[in-house]
């Protein structure tokens, strides 16, 4: 069976889309609050140091915001390949201007602007790594280790798919048992809302595959540092 056409430009790039994600933004960030605390948290620097980090598909800037917050001494260089969800983010990250910048980069093409700094302390990545190819997200990965600075970190926080079927099984009747409504909305999705689903899903992989592209980049350090279902943070270190 073909699979449907990679929507994914098509839709970050739309109005109407960027709209309606900002709209949601802050019941879909309640539910992430866990993960995305342990993420700066992770970042190994004192909460008074000075550091520069990189978010690559930052999108309205929700990770970005929460590394700001916990270190009042970092700033940020927010890359994303949509002007719609740059400008939305423009303003989201008003509580940390003059802390932050935006950068035009498509990470699904590559070419690396100039306006992104060639050695950064860390690099994040925040659900968006799971719309590129398999081939794609491993050089990538291999791009990320070359802009770290020796001890620099990446971690990724990112949807996984389940090794087998019966741990797919067991993660639906969990997120069902927690939210009663998703049975019925994944049965009566919308034209576009099943245009969204397939571009969520088209590219999403198992999480070994995803260690393994890390440990071929070089890095070091690597681990699964939190899992809730589908969902993980996982990352390393490139040596010093």
């Amino acid at each position: 069976m073909d699979q449907p056409p990679d929507t994914n430009a098509a839709i970050w790039k739309s109005a109407e889309v960027i709209q309606n994600w900002a709209a949601e933004a802050d019941d879909r960030e309640r539910k992430r609050g866990e993960p995305r605390r342990l993420m700066a948290e992770l970042l190994p620097f004192d909460q008074s140091e000075k550091f520069t980090f990189l978010d690559l598909g930052a999108g309205t800037g929700a990770a970005s915001r929460g590394i700001l917050a916990q270190y009042p001494n970092s700033t940020a260089i927010l890359a994303d390949f949509s002007p719609q969800m740059m400008g939305a983010g423009e303003r989201e990250m008003q509580p940390f201007a003059g802390r932050f910048r935006y950068v035009e980069f498509d990470m699904a093409v590559g070419g690396w602007p100039d306006d992104i700094p060639t050695s950064v302390g860390a690099i994040i990545t925040s659900l968006s790594v799971h719309h590129l190819t398999d081939t794609r997200k491993q050089s990538l990965f291999g791009e990320i280790y070359g802009r770290l600075a020796a001890g620099g970190w990446y971690l990724n926080y990112d949807p996984v798919t389940a090794p087998d079927r019966i741990v797919e099984a067991t993660w639906q009747r969990v997120n069902e048992r927690e939210d009663p409504t998703a049975a019925h909305q994944r049965q009566h999705r919308s034209h576009s809302e099943q245009e969204r689903w397939d571009n969520h899903v088209r590219y999403m992989i198992p999480l070994a595959q995803q260690l393994d592209y890390l440990r071929a980049a070089g890095f070091e350090g690597i681990d699964v540092y939190w899992k809730r279902l589908e969902n993980v943070i996982y990352g390393g270190r490139r040596p010093n």
